[in-house]
């Protein structure tokens, strides 16, 4: 008889409605309805007296590397190292994501990108990001400026080829000369295209908005400020309902103020939480490469030598925490802000959501919302009780 894994007395929940007292079954990587257990062997998990909530896995669809390792590096190791230390923080997918670097690298990148697979047991990789390096060289941040160029839809689709069709979001400056095309292009693709690293006026967000963009990257960082006169790339993405929102919420890239104020104007059914790590995440403070630059890592942040924020050390877990705290945001809205609308933005009907028939990516939380088992396609694949 086939073996199943039953999740008793734990609270289900959902984005679109209240959550539930009750079990889950899981078999071949998927939620199943119980009548399909009846008779088959089962792996009892058993959260009884424990205050167990199980939410859909969270899915960061903005990060550079972790536990040391880099998407730059382009090995197969630096990505299962990236996949496999992710379910510790209750991410079960996520999108690699690439940064300005020179094009051969880039290409390197991609190219090992296309023929890696997660195991079971790590985080889904979905695909890439490709952050950079059709940027502004004004809104560059810690993405190197030498190696900027202007958006270019030839070697997008040679990149493409290369990642064997991984690419699934590309940041791009939409004010750069051909950046409107280039968003056009992405549309038509099917490609999602984010404004990011931008200094665009509102106007041109919202002329990008027309071609096909749908997504900011990581909002307030490296975007052109609001200003009563001149409301900028960030007025833009306020403004414009068809724009879902990354935020990094670690207390450093943006006010607590300013996450409330995203919160309160664009709603969680728009906001998208990442984490933007680099390679130092769950290491410790030190010295360490970031696109071949050297980045301060303490216990906070991290830093190129001028000061300027290098991605972040925030995990997942500490991301929801933090959204709870600044703006007491819901167990239902959460749920949106770290899986929900990352899945539906990707166009992935298989995750996202506690469904039968859906994929088996769960992270089991206490009632601080602290993971403590986290389960990747129906493979357990994080236990805090074994640390």
């Amino acid at each position: 008889m086939a073996k199943l894994i039953q999740i008793s007395n734990v609270t289900i929940a959902h984005p679109y409605k209240e959550a539930e007292q009750g079990s889950l079954f899981i078999e071949d990587g998927k939620i199943i309805d119980e009548k399909k257990a009846i008779g088959k062997e089962v792996t009892l998990i058993d959260g009884t007296e424990k205050g167990w909530i199980i939410v859909p896995g969270y899915i960061d669809m903005h990060i550079h590397g972790s536990a040391g390792c880099d998407v730059m590096d382009a090995t197969q190791e630096a990505l299962s190292g990236l996949a496999s230390a992710l379910p510790k923080e209750g991410t079960t997918s996520f999108l690699a994501t690439t940064m300005t670097q020179q094009l051969d690298a880039i290409s390197n990148a991609l190219q090992n990108a296309s023929s890696f697979q997660s195991t079971p047991q790590q985080a889904d990789m979905l695909g890439v990001h490709l952050e950079g390096p059709f940027i502004s060289p004004v809104r560059a941040g810690a993405q190197p400026i030498e190696h900027i160029i202007d958006p270019s839809i030839t070697l997008f689709a040679d990149w493409q080829k290369r990642s064997g069709n991984r690419i699934k979001l590309v940041t791009i400056a939409p004010e750069q000369p051909g950046g409107v095309e280039f968003v056009q292009a992405m549309k038509e693709l099917g490609v999602i295209a984010s404004i990011g690293h931008t200094n665009a006026t509102v106007d041109e967000v919202n002329e990008a908005v027309k071609a096909g963009a749908n997504h900011v990257t990581h909002l307030f960082n490296q975007m052109s400020p609001f200003h009563h006169r001149d409301p900028g790339s960030i007025g833009g993405a306020f403004l414009e309902e068809a724009l879902a929102v990354e935020i990094i919420v670690d207390g450093i890239h943006s006010h607590p103020k300013a996450v409330e104020l995203t919160y309160r104007i664009k709603g969680a059914d728009h906001i998208i939480l990442i984490t933007d790590a680099m390679r130092a995440k769950g290491l410790q403070p030190g010295i360490y490469d970031l696109g071949g630059q050297q980045v301060h890592v303490s216990e906070k942040d991290a830093r190129l030598h001028d000061g300027t924020l290098a991605g972040s050390i925030l995990t997942m877990e500490n991301a929801a925490k933090n959204m709870r705290a600044i703006t007491g945001c819901s167990l239902r809205e959460m749920v949106q802000m770290t899986s929900t609308n990352a899945a539906t933005q990707l166009g992935l009907s298989n995750k996202g959501r506690i469904e039968f028939g859906k994929d088996a990516d769960l992270t089991i939380l206490d009632s601080d919302w602290t993971v403590q088992m986290t389960i990747c396609r129906g493979e357990i694949a994080y236990r805090k009780e074994l640390e």
